[in-house]
């Protein structure tokens, strides 16, 4: 279903679920852009290591920038007013993750959705929840 307008959406509903790309290719391609080129904890699992961390990491704004996406998704007509994050713990570059989002609070008059989020590994585990508050065209 097509998310266009605040009429469309359900209160419960849940956002289709999203899988992106977390390979080293797309971790490191995402630090050159973002000037931390020089940072092998995007890009090389024994460097990261070497700098005491379980392998290399997925970084904190592309995790965020995949929420957006995975919203966006669900309804081109979505501005996204704020995302609100906790890492629990770090995703790691090459490991699949699972994002996903529920509809949490409506109001019709403004257009407001709050979204709960959720980040997951393979595990089921929890790396990254958080809210998401956007609004949406009223008709």
């Amino acid at each position: 279903m097509t998310i266009a307008t605040i009429e469309d959406v359900e209160f419960g509903a849940e956002l289709p679920p999203f899988e992106p790309d977390t390979s080293l290719v797309a971790t490191g391609a995402f630090a050159d852009a973002v000037g931390w080129g020089r940072a092998a904890r995007f890009k090389d699992h024994d460097q990261a290591r070497a700098e005491g961390l379980p392998g290399a990491l997925v970084p904190g704004i592309m995790a965020l920038g995949f929420l957006s996406s995975m919203i966006h998704r669900w309804s081109t007509a979505a501005r996204i007013d704020s995302i609100d994050t906790v890492f629990r713990a770090p995703l790691l570059a090459g490991e699949p993750c699972t994002l996903s989002g529920v509809v949490t609070d409506i109001d019709e008059e403004t257009g407001a959705v709050q979204l709960d989020l959720t980040v997951k590994n393979p595990q089921g585990e929890n790396r990254v929840f958080g809210t998401a508050s956007i609004r949406l065209p009223v008709a």
